[in-house]
């Protein structure tokens, strides 16, 4: 049968086509999509296809290809078919700073230049530019911290719609082809620390999209609030106002038969909110009070953790929580925190479940991995020397764990419940986002490039 010629069989392939797409909870493949933030439901694993160990940017070994991005950006790659989609802002000053390692410099960068929002689209096979688009130009509205930049939420897809949040200078709706379809002006959003507002450090929680929504999480200084927008108009479905510090962190989404909840890190307010109506489920309060890491969710758990201040927890929360569920005083688990360790977490760095084990990097590069399911160690180890940071978040696949510093190594982990280190590969610049993995190929963002790195 031809089918080019049948009107209901190209229904059928269309219909096969989606059913093939990945769903939230679902086991990721090697060969799909990574439409947002660490990919499908931020889980960062991508399996059934083999991934290379061994590799060197300087050199080019194993690298397929390396495409120089002009600016700075943390944002993370997103891939759609052939097609991967990463941001940047451009500044006015040559080599704008940036500053990375361990140290506690709170202050903004002086940078008061027009800067240049700009969207690219590139080809995963060759990593040619397909298309690129200038989003907004102008001075920024708030400024960064020395380690951040001006683009650092990552862009989100769903093969149709192509969002991009640059906090304070809006957030854009564009179709595959890069023309625009909508934007909002969300106000100014002061990610700055609390403690000191004028240290402002910039925006980082990246959008998602679940069904026809566009589901935002904005922690900042005033009027604090999560929400989800109509993906055809931007307009809002609903909005949730907040109490909490500035966050960093972005929202998950885990959808169980009828019921879906957005998941979100805070300090003041971690909780769950469903989805259809933004109501609240179940909040817990108390932790690190600069959340940064994204909420992960495997084995019928959410996986939360955040640091500094006088806590650094790591939760495993069920997922039926109801109310609240804060722990309290010497208490490591109650009726729905199914265990807890009170400085075991992560800064930056979001966790990441990978078959029976959860894997939680912390700022100095101290691994540290648990059964999931009890929060028994299996192991503690330190990656580097103890100099190098470590912001980046972990992704997996092939049995094998791969971890960024801040230097721009690349550590690989067999997976399991013994630590054993597979290699150490150089990228040669500095790495911040967190790698997307597709078809068998890791892509990393670095300071001034995509690089996409394949077994030859």
């Amino acid at each position: 049968m031809d089918r080019s010629r049948n009107p209901c069989g190209a229904v059928v392939l269309l219909l096969l086509a989606v059913l093939a797409l990945p769903v939230m909870g679902q086991k990721p493949q090697g060969n799909t999509n990574w439409p947002s933030f660490r990919g499908p439901g931020a889980s960062g694993v991508a399996d059934g296809l083999p991934l290379p160990a061994d590799w060197d940017g300087p050199t080019s070994r194993n690298v397929r290809w390396k495409t120089p991005i002009p600016g700075l950006g943390h944002s993370s790659p997103i891939i759609w078919g052939n097609r991967l989609f990463v941001s940047t802002a451009i500044s006015g000053v040559e080599k704008p700073e940036l500053k990375v390692g361990l140290y506690g410099d709170i202050g903004s960068v002086q940078d008061n230049t027009s800067h240049r929002w700009v969207v690219y689209c590139l080809d995963t096979q060759t990593g040619k530019v397909v298309w690129e688009k200038t989003v907004y130009a102008g001075v920024p509205k708030v400024k960064r911290h020395p380690k951040a930049t001006h683009a650092n939420s990552t862009l989100a897809t769903d093969g149709r719609h192509l969002i991009a949040f640059f906090g304070s200078e809006g957030i854009y709706c564009f179709d595959m082809d890069g023309t625009q379809q909508w934007k909002r002006d969300l106000g100014v959003l002061d990610s700055a620390f609390y403690v000191a507002p004028e240290a402002q450090w910039e925006f980082a929680s990246s959008p998602i999209i679940y069904q026809d929504s566009v589901l935002i999480q904005c922690d900042v200084l005033n009027g604090s609030f999560v929400a989800a927008l109509n993906i055809k108009d931007g307009t809002d479905l609903w909005r949730t106002p907040r109490a909490d510090v500035p966050t960093w962190g972005t929202p998950t989404v885990h959808a169980d038969g009828a019921a879906a909840q957005m998941i979100v890190n805070g300090y003041k307010h971690t909780g769950g909110y469903d989805v259809r109506t933004g109501k609240e489920l179940w909040r817990l309060k108390g932790g690190g009070d600069i959340p940064v890491p994204t909420p992960v969710v495997a084995h019928g758990l959410v996986f939360i953790t955040n640091a500094h201040g006088p806590m650094a927890p790591i939760y495993a929360i069920r997922l039926n929580a109801t109310g609240d569920i804060s722990l309290t005083a010497n208490e490591s688990s109650n009726q729905f925190v199914a265990w807890s360790y009170p400085r075991d977490g992560a800064y930056m760095s979001t966790p990441l479940v990978y078959g029976d084990y959860l894997y939680n990097t912390r700022i100095n590069g101290v691994l540290n991995c648990y059964e999931a399911k009890t929060g028994t160690r299996a192991y503690q180890q330190r990656l580097g020397g103890g100099t190098s940071g470590f912001s980046a978040s972990p992704v997996a696949g092939d049995g094998k764990v791969y971890i960024p510093s801040e230097d721009g190594d690349i550590y690989v982990v067999k997976a399991g419940p013994a630590f054993e280190l597979v290699s150490r590969n150089t990228m040669g610049e500095i790495c911040m986002a967190s790698p997307a993995i597709s078809g068998g190929v890791l892509y990393f963002r670095t300071q001034s490039h995509v690089v996409a790195v394949a077994a030859k």
